[in-house]
């Protein structure tokens, strides 16, 4: 089996070294394709990857339109049987990829799987368990409907076969937040996901990164997205709009007692 990992990246050379060892030494039965797609970067990032010699790695940096057209382009160049996008702060735990092959091997039927994850600080420190927890118990008992209620997956523990993602297609663009919460309801209409009972990946949160300034936009921009989706189902709706006031108020407690 040939993996595939896209790693989208915009001057996240502070990071970058982490995320790409955490690629880079898995290991197992399998092949490892490592797409670096940055955006024009202008903090070292283009240095540090011409200098990597690992023939794993192919990188390109030019602007682009975000962070979406980033992955499209990347997973476009795609030649492994089972891809993923981490992104370039993001980790993987030792032994995540083996154990996802093992499990597509096992469950030829499966397309896609969605795994555990848990979330680290700057400085790598595992915080908010109780937040995993939370997602990881949802996740247990999915079903299509609870995910246009609410998004239980983690992005960084979610694997998928090419073949499956190009019958989807690529990534909605004009999404800035919650592009990954598309895919996942597309794909969803397709396949139920296979849920493994591991922890595969470490989401990386900061005041800085994108997710961690908790703005009111990116779930606004969520429910947009499960609207698309929701059609007749108004108390889904309803249930979408109370889970967001949920959410955002429950990350602002937690911030102000520094949790």
């Amino acid at each position: 089996m040939k993996f595939t990992i896209v790693t989208p990246t915009l001057n996240c050379r502070q990071y970058l070294p982490l995320t790409l060892q955490s690629i880079l030494s898995q290991q197992g039965d399998f092949s490892l394709q490592c797409l670096v797609i940055d955006g024009g970067s202008r903090d070292g990032t283009v240095e540090y990857l011409g200098q990597l010699g690992d023939e794993r790695v192919r990188f390109i940096s030019q602007a682009d339109g975000g962070q979406a057209e980033a992955i499209n382009r990347g997973m476009g160049m795609a030649e492994g049987e089972v891809v993923a996008w981490l992104n370039g702060d993001d980790l993987y735990v030792p032994g995540a990829l083996e154990a996802v092959r093992r499990f597509f091997s096992a469950r030829p039927e499966a397309q896609w799987l969605a795994g555990h994850c848990q979330i680290i600080d700057a400085e790598g420190k595992i915080i908010r368990q109780g937040v995993s927890s939370y997602k990881d118990r949802h996740l247990r008992y999915y079903s299509y409907r609870a995910l246009l209620r609410e998004n239980m997956i983690c992005q960084p523990a979610v694997f998928w076969r090419r073949g499956f993602g190009g019958q989807i297609g690529p990534l909605d663009e004009s999404l800035h937040y919650t592009m990954d919460y598309d895919l996942w309801l597309r794909m969803g209409l397709r396949a139920r996901p296979a849920v493994m009972e591991r922890i595969l990946a470490q989401f990386r949160l900061y005041p800085t990164s994108k997710s961690g300034r908790v703005d009111r936009r990116q779930f606004y921009e969520q429910y947009e997205v499960a609207r698309r989706y929701l059609g007749a189902d108004w108390v889904s709706r309803v249930a979408h709009r109370v889970n967001i006031e949920k959410i955002v108020w429950a990350y602002r407690a937690m911030r102000w007692i520094g949790y």
